[in-house]
């Protein structure tokens, strides 16, 4: 069944009224007819069973039949520090994790990022919006992840500063201390997940970062690719905490 996110001004008094680009879709690209049922998410956690009853490319209208919590938002909360590159590259790691259940999206730019300015990513918000929506809606997500303005590194660590959180930089020289051991050190709560440029993160940034409370941990023997990386990182953060069993995810309260 088709799955839609719509502002929650969209769903009132059991009817619920689909903008002019969903409409489109529903009318010219999916092709649907009066009393086709559709998914509708208000992105705050709640899913919505929707008859289809007037449609146009303009404004298509539906009404409610049964409403309840999403079942695809883990209760863990994954925020992922992702350094800037390249555009193919940084939005697959930002579809893939959506796919896998992060909840929030930090650009970061580090002294190896292959973009060094957030002049540079400004103008591929909108585009980079569209694609979290979408993978939202094909994995059957609740929520849409947030996605946050660029950081410089070192504003990344002030930040997390007063955060409660198990903060965690996967790190191709740490060799013994696993993710899943730091994970038992922060066993409940929020995940920050900081992930370095293909050239790694360097000593002295590695360095700066343990000083403000992230733990570097180790993802194996094998030097892992950044965006391989981080869908890796993020499956296991949530692996541990038993998010990946079937039937487990519970809409987060």
């Amino acid at each position: 069944m088709n799955r839609f996110f719509l502002p929650p001004s969209s769903i009132q008094a059991g009817c619920v009224h689909f903008n002019e680009p969903v409409s489109r879709q529903i009318v010219q690209v999916l092709r649907l007819k009066p009393d086709a049922g559709v998914i509708v998410l208000d992105g705050a956690g709640k899913e919505y069973l929707v008859r289809l009853t007037d449609l146009s490319a303009q404004e298509t209208l539906g009404e409610i039949e049964s409403e309840s919590l999403a079942a695809g938002e883990p209760k863990t909360q994954l925020t992922l520090f992702l350094c800037l590159t390249q555009r193919e590259k940084f939005e697959w790691m930002l579809q893939k994790c959506t796919e896998v259940g992060a909840c929030r999206f930090v650009p970061v730019i580090s002294s190896r990022s292959l973009v060094q300015s957030a002049k540079e990513v400004a103008n591929k918000y909108e585009r980079w919006q569209r694609i979290l929506q979408e993978a939202a809606e094909q994995s059957h997500r609740g929520k849409v992840p947030k996605l946050e303005a660029p950081l410089q590194f070192e504003q990344v660590l002030k930040a997390t500063e007063q955060i409660k959180a198990c903060k965690l930089i996967p790190w191709e020289e740490e060799k013994s201390f696993s993710l899943k051991e730091a994970l038992q050190t922060h066993p409940a709560g929020e995940v920050c997940l900081l992930i370095g440029p293909e050239g790694g993160f360097s000593k002295e940034e590695v360095a700066l970062a343990q000083s403000a409370g992230f733990l570097s941990v180790t993802l194996g023997r094998r030097i892992l690719r950044m965006e391989t990386a981080a869908v890796v990182a993020s499956a296991l953060v949530l692996y541990e905490r038993g998010e990946m069993n079937g039937g487990s995810d519970q809409a987060a309260g």
